[in-house]
């Protein structure tokens, strides 16, 4: 008996007010609001706090920054503020998430220790998707990437090529023709998906040629197993270009990381956690924000809105 109440009073000091899962915007907005609130917040992250926020290297549709501003820096910053209003961050990938309703507790269970909530905040955001046709995790660190701000320095004075048409790819072709001789970008349609001012920008730039209706069909690699060439076909023509290139970026869109919560919480056709009145989910004290849910536009500002309405609707919770 002794053991059994000692074991549940160590339970009770690892219980936390709110759990926020993902340390992107959406996720350290949430913390924040929650902590300055008066409330314990906890947030779990698998990888860098920041998220896709990371990888921007310049971000220039957030208010308050005329020249734009270093997604890893505003992260980072986050981070901080949160931190400074007693903020925990735990380390550790989510595995699944389970209601307690005798004792009014969510269970999150990951690959390290669970953690216990009152309340929690499903801010786990998107990871890229993959192209279907080669083999992605074979030639990931060979030339092979996702994120141009972070590797695009290795290709520096070279040839690449992106993948893509969303603002993701154009803004990442802009970045990438600062640094690099060449880049070719490719796109299965023949109108970008982004918008128009930085579509206006990538079409004007010199080393920057765009192969419309266009599709990678084959990826060639050297002695190293390394790329050295990508193969591109023409939907319309079936017309085919070789294209040399050390380095090829895929932006071909997002899959939220829900798989964790499905069973807890609702999500949609496509894995989005469907969210009502804003943040709340199926599931009542959980709440969603960021890029994780159902939303019209997923942008850094929704996503730190999205934290702070769902913050707030989880003290509100507690509060009852």
């Amino acid at each position: 008996m002794a053991s059994e109440t000692s074991e549940q009073t160590e339970n009770e000091t690892r219980i936390t007010d709110v759990a926020i899962v993902g340390a992107g915007p959406a996720g350290m907005t949430a913390a924040l609001y929650v902590a300055r609130a008066g409330y314990r917040a906890t947030v779990l992250e698998a990888y860098v706090p920041g998220g896709q926020l990371t990888t921007i290297d310049e971000l220039e549709n957030y208010p308050g920054f005329f020249g734009g501003v270093n997604g890893f820096d505003i992260a980072s910053s986050m981070q901080k503020q949160a931190e400074r209003f007693g903020v925990q961050f735990m380390y550790a990938q989510a595995k699944s998430l389970e209601r307690y309703s005798d004792r009014n507790l969510f269970e999150i269970t990951t690959n390290d220790e669970p953690l216990w909530a009152r309340s929690v905040i499903i801010a786990s955001g998107a990871k890229p998707l993959k192209l279907p046709q080669i083999d992605s995790d074979k030639l990931e660190g060979k030339g092979l990437s996702y994120c141009a701000t972070c590797d695009g320095n290795f290709y520096r004075g070279k040839d690449v090529m992106i993948v893509g048409g969303g603002d993701s790819a154009i803004t990442e072709a802009i970045y990438l023709s600062r640094i690099c001789r060449k880049v070719y970008l490719v796109h299965r349609r023949e109108d970008f998906r982004a918008h128009f001012w930085v579509v206006e920008r990538v079409k004007h730039l010199p080393n920057v040629e765009i192969f419309w209706n266009n599709e990678v069909q084959n990826v060639i690699t050297n002695d190293s197993e390394r790329i050295e060439a990508v193969t591109v076909r023409n939907s319309k023509t079936g017309e085919e270009h070789t294209l040399e290139v050390e380095g090829l970026f895929i932006a071909i869109g997002a899959k939220p990381e829900s798989e964790w919560a499905k069973d807890a919480v609702e999500l949609d056709k496509f894995g989005y956690v469907k969210s009502h009145d804003e943040c709340h989910t199926s599931l009542k004290g959980v709440f969603v924000a960021g890029d994780v849910r159902t939303t019209p536009l997923r942008q850094v500002v929704t996503a730190t809105a999205d934290g702070a309405l769902a913050a707030e609707a989880a003290v509100a919770y507690l509060s009852e």
